[in-house]
């Protein structure tokens, strides 16, 4: 198997125990969304990515690692998710 095989198979693992705690605790989509969009009008640096990641491990079954250079490529996409939802519903308005 290739580095990038095995890159891929630990991100989709990742994703899956990630979707399967959204399935067992519906709220936590709420909660990281309401979470981001406290934050997000402050910018979506990095120090405003770490604090919406923060915050969402400190109210959530979610962990995502203090440091963003900890954070995984799941850690990263979901954030990005969020940040994307929210511009979307923002555009609405």
């Amino acid at each position: 198997m290739s580095s990038s095989e095995i890159q891929k198979t630990r991100v989709i693992n990742e994703l899956r125990g990630f979707i399967k705690k959204l399935l067992q605790d519906p709220r936590i989509l709420e909660q990281s969304l309401e979470v981001a969009r406290k934050h997000l009008p402050e910018g979506s640096n990095r120090q405003v990515m770490a604090r919406i990641a923060n915050e969402i491990s400190d109210t959530t079954s979610v962990h995502i690692p203090e440091d963003p250079e900890e954070h995984s490529e799941a850690d990263r996409l979901f954030l990005e998710l969020l940040k994307e939802v929210v511009d979307e519903e923002q555009a609405l308005y």
